[in-house]
Formats: C-alpha cells, structure tokens, sequence
C-alpha cells in the first residue's frame, strides 16, 4: 500500500491550567484555578480543569482566553507535595505530573517582557536551551506580539505576556524531557491541557467579525452520523501549521464534538519541530512521513515507509472502531501562493492518498462517508515560499479573517458506475474532490479578500457567522 501523502497543519494547557468564567468575558480575560476533578476519579492525584466553557452566545472576537502565568507558577507550587503521594492508576499521568513538577519555572514567573527575554538568555546560558533554538524563540515573540497588537483588543500586552509565557515554559519542558509520539497520539488534556493551550493561543490571530463558515448544516449532519457510530473522512486542503486550531475555534460555538474529536494525518515536521511540538501534543494525530519529504536523507527510507505502514494500521484499527472523524490533506503539505502571480489556491491532490482513505474507510466494515472541505487562513500564519527540507522554518504571523467550508459527501460507487475502467474512477474520484473544495475556496476568499461577506454565498456554498 502506497503511503499517505499528508502533513499536518500544523499548525498545538494541563488539564493541568484552563480558564475558568469570568463575569464579563468581553472586558477581561479569563484567569485559572485549581479543581480537583481528576483527584475524584484518580484518588489523590491532582489536576487543573477548566472552570466554565465559553458559551455560543459570546463572540469570539471579544474575549481572548490567556493564561495568568503567575496563577500557573503558584498552581505548580500548591502540587509539589501532592504529587509526591499521589496513588494515581495511570502510571503515564503520574509521570507527567512529575515531570511538571521538576522542570524549570524559568518562564512561569515572568511580569514583563524584559522578564521573559531575559529569560531566554538565560537558559541559554545555563545550557538547557539551544542557541537557535533562543534566537527562533525571540523571533516568534516579537511576530506573535506585533501580530495579535494588529487586533486593537485592550489587553493585547497581556494576552501576548500569557501566552507567550505558556508557550516557551511548554517548548522548554520538551527540550528538558523530550516526547516522542506514537503513531497514534491521542490529545493530551491532562495533567497540562494542551488542546485548550493551543485554541488560546491562535483565538487571539483570528478576526472572527471577517470569518465565516460554509454549509454549517453539514456539520450538524456529520455529528448525527457520528452519533450513530458511521466514520466520517474530510478531504482538506492545507494552508498553515495552526490549521487545526483554526478548524476548532471556527466550530467550538456550535459543534464542539467535531472541534476537539478530529484526528489528523499529520506529517513529521509538526511532531519534531521544538516549536510546533506543544501544539501537536494537543491534537489527535495519526503521524506519518509526507511523500514531499521520504527522501530527504536516503538511509532513513525504509524506516519512513515502515513507519507509515504501521501508521496506517493504526487508522484501520481506529475506523473499525467506528465513530472516528479523520482530516487529510492529499496534497502532501501546505497551500502555496503561485510564484508569479501570488495568487493562492488549493494544491493538486493526491489519487492514491484519496484512494487509499476510500478503501480503508470502506473496508472497516463500519458505514463511512468522505466529504470535500476547504480552508482559507494563510495570512495567518503563511508557510516559506518554497517547501523546506530543513526543521525550523521562520513564523510569519498576523492577524486576520480566516474560513472554513465543507461540502456533500462525495461518493465512489457513484462516480465509477460511470467511468471506463476503475483506475479512471479514481482520477474522477479525486478530480471531484478537488473541484469541490477549490469551488468552495474561491467563495471564501470572495468573502474574505473580495471583503462580499455573507454575500459571497451561492447556492452551493451559505456562509454563515455561527459566533455572531
């Protein structure tokens, strides 16, 4: 079987820190506090939860959830002699909260932005973090800060001072105690939610007043289906390494099941990369080796093909289950902008990765359906120009609208009743795909770049602001 030619988007706090409510969370942003939810079910074992979920009737554009990094220092504090005697029966939790126990606090305390540089260098110093490792920290700092500024939100300094904070304490943690993924890795929301660390730190990138969904029903249709325990499949275009946390920010108001439930074919950069670790460790992913980079160092071939088979074991495994909802992007990696025109659109896909997911969706012995989804946000967060081969690419980030769209399931018994031969039906079979998906694109970008709004709609595609 031939391998899949996906990666991730990439673009990845505790059910160890979350938010809990705040009486206005259009005015302030959410501070932490400790539960003891995971002690119930786990004896003494301690954890942190979030206090309250935001409710669909608050816009997201108006209330930016950031974590109180000092709350977090203290909350680390408080669990020290708890962890010590905890009798938790998941030895895997257990180990993680020691692990956050030990680790350095170097980015927990910080009050400034002086203080959070200078605490960069010196880690540096103390040979705990690599030097370009510190510089492409720096670097991201100042394009997330100048990013999130572009919002015009009130407390820009603070949500920056925040996140960042959490998001250099998570990239340090990894280089101190280094995790490895599975093939399939499950989010982790505990003892550190890194699913709720991830949506807080893209929330604040997205201009949701010029964000839209498309054929939201078809959601709803989909966690029906879900529910019934039917495997559903999204063929994706891929813009950007915060893809995933784009997906679930644009559908937490009104399918939260579908937000926090997908699983992504991920490619390996997203897994290896210091600073896209984190994030990853948020989402369900099923990890592979994208065709774009099989090659790039020839003694590690048959190692990568290995990998992807027992990676594709892992999905049939999954799909058999039933009630599984999978994102792949057949084209191999991110979208990118036409060298002389600029212009942006869907990369080809690829047929045997788009017929591999139809066989083993059809072959789980559970009823499948594959639909055609398209997103739009590469001016959040743009790839380089040109593929890199190279781990550490630079962060482009700001602030903008972005857009989702999926589309009717596409089905193969359809399309091969009337082509020729079957491999012909496999070309017709993903040629519809992408036509579906590059259809529901332009429309998006209509509503976006063209500045049409709702009215870029037609009657394939009703866009809709669900946040609104």
């Amino acid at each position: 079987m031939s391998s899949l030619s996906l990666t991730f988007f990439a673009t990845t706090a505790p059910r160890v820190l979350v938010p809990s409510s705040s009486s206005n969370p259009k005015l302030s942003p959410p501070s932490y506090s400790f539960s003891a939810t995971t002690a119930r079910r786990h004896s003494t074992a301690v954890s942190f939860r979030s206090g309250a979920r935001r409710t669909s009737a608050t816009c997201p554009c108006a209330s930016f959830s950031s974590f109180n990094v000092r709350a977090m220092a203290k909350m680390v504090q408080d669990r020290e002699s708890a962890v010590s005697s905890s009798s938790a029966s998941d030895e895997q939790n257990k180990k993680m909260l020691n692990i956050e126990v030990n680790h350095s606090r170097t980015f927990l305390d910080v009050r400034s932005e002086q203080d959070l540089l200078s605490g960069i260098g010196r880690e540096v110093e103390a040979g705990r973090l690599p030097s370009n490792l510190a510089t492409g920290m720096e670097e991201l700092y100042h394009n997330y800060k100048n990013a999130v500024f572009q919002s015009g939100n009130s407390r820009a300094d603070e949500i920056v001072l925040s996140n960042m904070a959490v998001a250099f304490d998570r990239v340090l943690l990894d280089i101190e105690e280094p995790f490895t993924f599975s093939s399939y890795h499950k989010s982790m929301r505990e003892p550190f939610d890194y699913y709720m660390f991830g949506q807080n730190y893209i929330r604040p990138l997205v201009d949701f007043r010029s964000s839209y969904v498309g054929n939201v029903s078809l959601f709803f249709e989909m966690e029906e289906k879900l529910n019934q325990g039917h495997n559903i499949v999204l063929i994706s275009n891929h813009q950007t390494e915060a893809d995933p946390a784009i997906i679930a920010l644009l559908l937490e108001s009104t399918n939260p099941h579908v937000a926090e439930n997908l699983t992504y074919i991920a490619g390996d950069r997203v897994i290896t990369d210091p600073l896209c670790k984190p994030f990853s460790m948020g989402r369900n992913l099923i990890c592979v080796y994208s065709k774009k980079h099989m090659l790039d160092v020839p003694e590690l071939i048959e190692m990568k093909r290995k990998s992807n088979t027992r990676s594709l074991k892992e999905m049939a495994l999954l799909l058999r289950g039933g009630s599984q909802i999978i994102w792949i992007a057949p084209s191999g990696g991110r979208d990118r902008p036409d060298p002389v025109t600029g212009e942006w659109y869907p990369a080809p896909f690829d047929t045997s990765s788009i017929d591999n997911m139809r066989r083993l969706a059809e072959h789980s012995g559970i009823p499948g359906h594959i639909y055609p989804l398209a997103l739009l946000c590469h001016d959040i967060m743009p790839p380089p120009p040109q593929v890199e081969r190279e781990v550490g690419e630079k962060r482009v980030i700001s602030f903008h609208g972005a857009g989702l769209s999926v589309a009717p399931e596409i089905s193969f018994p359809d399309i091969i009743t009337a082509s020729k031969n079957p491999e012909e039906a496999k070309e017709v079979y993903t040629q519809a795909f992408y036509n579906s998906v590059t259809e529901q694109y332009n429309v998006l970008k209509s509503a976006i770049h063209g500045q049409q709004g709702l009215k870029a709609s037609i009657p394939s595609v009703s866009l809709s602001q669900p946040w609104g």
